[in-house]
């Protein structure tokens, strides 16, 4: 006579039950995705995300959703593990690669690498006139969890931080530190912004600091199938030459005037870029020459 094992008949239902819930759950994530960094610096990372969900339409159609509450950077990858926020666009460090699954294609080409300085308009004339020697004596300023802190330190410049964004340009107009070092695309924005409220701050003309900063989507460890459809999307756009294109739209007034008036660039090293991440290729924009 064969025997019946009961557990068999109670665990079916289970196992088609989290079937049922999994398959529900991608369906939702494929439904929309929330994003962050917010704000119109960031408006090229989430038009290129958009551009590479189109390129795979396999994957069916997804709304994107800025994360709208106010975050930090830290707080942005602990809202990853909770599916509050979907996917990131942010610099790598080994903390964040450890936390997070990254899509390992450069999105800004080594542009936000670049950093153009936001002084006071005072000291416009003191700073063109250094030396690279004098200028690396600045002090900075930056967000305390920003993941180019420890790469200033690294090369030995001087850092006032601040836990805030905001905070920043009232702590330069009040001299609390001499320049605040911002990506090529973003200074100019930045500036316009807030034009009113600090008047007396400007666009440093004669120098910038450069050094290897990929940007990565990222998403929760837990949805590798998301990352593969956000790879596939963006080998598909630099395939078909979108990627480039979209690029170029956005950065052609910087990349204009970087050509229009070269700057003094002072190369420093990243020790915390990890092992196995390639050094951004930055044809697209600036051909640099040899990096000490």
């Amino acid at each position: 006579m064969q025997t019946v094992d009961p557990h068999r008949y109670r665990l079916a239902p289970l196992l088609g039950s989290l079937c049922i819930l999994l398959f529900v759950g991608l369906q939702a994530l494929g439904d929309s995705l929330h994003y962050y960094p917010v704000g119109p610096i960031y408006e090229y990372r989430w038009q290129l995300l958009a551009l590479a969900l189109k390129h795979t339409p396999e994957g069916g159609p997804t709304t994107l959703l800025p994360y709208q509450d106010d975050a930090s950077q830290k707080r942005a990858v602990s809202l990853l593990q909770t599916g509050a926020i979907d996917v990131l666009a942010l610099g790598t460090n080994q903390e964040r690669e450890n936390e997070m699954l990254p899509v390992r294609i450069d999105i800004s080409r080594g542009i936000v690498g670049f950093r153009v300085l936001i002084i006071r308009a005072a000291d416009q004339q003191r700073i063109k006139g250094m030396d690279a020697a004098s200028f690396l004596k600045l002090t900075f300023g930056l967000n305390a969890q920003w993941a180019d802190v420890p790469i200033m330190r690294a090369n030995g410049l001087n850092t006032e931080v601040s836990l805030g964004y905001e905070t920043l340009f009232a702590m330069l107009t009040a001299k609390r530190f001499d320049a605040f070092p911002r990506g090529l695309s973003e200074a100019q924005i930045e500036l316009a912004q807030r034009k009113a409220q600090y008047p007396q701050l400007v666009l440093e003309q004669s120098k910038a600091l450069y050094f290897p900063f990929p940007i990565y989507f990222w998403v929760n460890k837990h949805h590798p199938q998301l990352a593969s459809r956000i790879e596939t999307g963006l080998k598909r756009a630099l395939a078909d030459g979108s990627f480039h294109r979209l690029f170029a739209r956005y950065y052609a007034t910087e990349i204009a005037a970087l050509k229009a008036h070269p700057r003094q660039i002072i190369f420093l090293i990243n020790p915390v870029l990890p092992p196995g991440n390639p050094l951004p290729d930055t044809n697209w924009w600036w051909h640099q020459p040899r990096i000490r």
